[in-house]
């Protein structure tokens, strides 16, 4: 990591002299803290081999070194995102992208999103827009401050819920923010980027191909295993390789866009019941093994919801123990229509997360390129 120099002016306040002095040594400590990691990518630990934490399997909180704040994303190095690029071809895109706009009730009672189109007067020759929503009431990534390992209180690195602190946050001077206050937060993904090789499990046409009816309902509690996953994936002819962004249709969307508004208003005050993936080893193993770099899905919690009991859930390993990023609510309904078209199942794919400085979440401004 190179600096340019800075030249200091001997007006220059001694506050912003501290301040710009303190970020390049907290840029150097992060580096050097890269430089003692355990393991690179071409050598990670498989799932068996991570030690556990308290009563969990898996933790990866050493792979990347002490003070890392990427996690997985940390797969996504400038020669995979190159050779991902090779899968443009066509220059067609897809934007994966829910309106920031839906669901206009949103789930797990989160707050509706507030667009507001606003100007001086009624005839005024401009207009701008207010929006006001959380981020987590569409189309969203979940970061490393949004689920930590609730039975012992910690998040990512072994980070105590405590060192979190809530309530609104103002940064007046970008050359003089703590740290300490935007640790683990979403600006991080943010400034890498998450771009890479993509690869698309659509279950939906999986399971209905022969003309079947889908034999679930997206919208209750039901789980995909590891052998329907991979089922999938032989199908559709598409092989994982290490630094994957796995995308998962399970229905959801289409769900949505064929129920009655009632049924949609209902979503929002009913027990929250949705398809996703089960919870077990076996596909902590398969999502660990693989070394995806993020995963994400059309429902609103990934995974099956709610939890079987006595199982944990998903996101305890996958965010706060891999430091992995879950995509939830994805528009993946125009990306099923051009994959079947083309019969192709990856592409390049790239999300700029909000530049939140520690934010808990962010809409993923996501897009697939053939």
């Amino acid at each position: 990591m190179i600096f340019p120099p800075f030249c200091f002016s001997t007006t220059m306040p001694t506050s912003r002299i501290a301040a710009i002095a303190s970020h390049l040594a907290d840029a150097k400590s992060f580096e050097s803290s890269s430089r003692n990691k355990k393991w690179d990518n071409l050598n990670l630990p498989s799932f068996d081999k991570l030690p556990k934490f308290k009563d969990l399997n898996g933790c990866a909180w050493g792979v990347w070194g002490e003070g890392d704040q990427l996690g997985t994303i940390n797969l996504l190095t400038d020669d995979v995102v190159q050779e991902a690029a090779k899968e443009v071809k066509t220059g067609l895109t897809v934007c994966l992208n829910w309106p920031v706009n839906f669901p206009e009730k949103p789930v797990f009672s989160r707050k509706p999103p507030e667009i507001t189109c606003i100007a001086t007067t009624p005839t005024a020759s401009w207009r701008d827009d207010e929006i006001s929503i959380n981020t987590q009431s569409g189309s969203q990534w979940d970061g490393l401050r949004h689920f930590g390992v609730a039975a012992h209180g910690i998040f990512y690195q072994n980070t105590p819920s405590t060192f979190f602190k809530l309530g609104q946050f103002k940064t007046p001077d970008p050359l003089n923010v703590d740290p300490e206050r935007i640790k683990y937060g979403i600006h991080n993904w943010a400034q890498h980027g998450i771009c890479g090789h993509a690869v698309f499990l659509d279950l939906v046409r999986y399971f209905t191909r022969n003309g079947a009816a889908l034999p679930y309902d997206p919208w209750t509690s039901h789980a995909f295993s590891v052998a329907e996953l991979e089922a999938c994936a032989k199908d559709q002819g598409v092989d994982f390789k290490r630094a994957d962004i796995l995308l998962i249709r399970a229905g959801f969307t289409k769900r949505y866009y064929e129920s009655s508004q009632a049924e949609k208003d209902r979503l929002s005050v009913s027990e929250e019941t949705f398809a996703g993936i089960e919870q077990s080893e076996e596909m902590k193993r398969f999502l660990w093994d693989n070394h995806f770099a993020a995963i994400a899905s059309d429902q609103p919690a990934l995974e099956r919801w709610p939890p079987v009991e006595g199982k944990e859930h998903m996101h305890q390993t996958i965010i706060g123990l891999w430091g992995m990023p879950i995509g939830e609510m994805f528009d993946l309904e125009k990306l099923s229509e051009v994959c079947a078209a083309t019969g192709h199942h990856t592409f390049f794919f790239t999300s700029w997360p909000l530049n939140i400085l520690g934010g808990c979440a962010s809409p993923p401004n996501a897009a697939a390129y053939f």
